[in-house]
């Protein structure tokens, strides 16, 4: 059985990840990973698993962009929020597919030895988001869900529309 840490994010990525663990289905072990501010995705899993959360690395207001130094203390704070996290959960694998907490926890995931697997949003399909930016150079498996998205990204997989 392998140990999955699932990253969740607000509306739309939780509605995408939690139906493509309906497609993996019940022979994993899920962990998920949910940002200490949402309160929606918690209650949306199907597949039982514990429920940790962490700060998110970036602020969630809507055309506000952080600066420099509060995007790196959030970053810091996230860290340190996801370290315990990890080393209880010690994932053998991380999959996240957008939110801002993805980014850590896929880093430190690697570093705890993980594949880590990103799936780009279905929205991305002309430009990778933020996260799937940071997460790219490190990821084993990166899959997009646009052919346009695949042929600018050497790495990517294209693998249709998953959701």
């Amino acid at each position: 059985m392998t140990r999955v840490l699932v990253v969740l994010g607000e509306g739309g990525h939780t509605r995408q990840m939690l139906q493509l663990l309906d497609q993996l289905g019940p022979q994993h072990e899920y962990h998920y990973l949910i940002a200490a501010e949402d309160r929606l995705s918690e209650g949306k899993i199907r597949l039982s698993g514990p429920v940790y959360r962490a700060g998110r690395p970036r602020s969630k207001v809507q055309g506000h962009t952080d600066s420099l130094p509060v995007a790196a203390w959030h970053t810091l704070r996230s860290l340190a929020q996801l370290l315990p996290i990890l080393r209880q959960v010690r994932p053998q694998a991380v999959l996240a597919n957008g939110p801002a907490l993805a980014v850590p926890a896929a880093l430190l995931g690697k570093c705890f030895g993980a594949v880590i697997i990103y799936v780009e949003s279905a929205s991305r399909v002309q430009q990778m988001s933020t996260s799937g930016r940071l997460v790219y150079p490190f990821a084993d498996l990166f899959i997009v869900q646009w052919p346009a998205l695949q042929a600018k990204h050497r790495k990517a997989i294209y693998a249709g529309r998953l959701l």
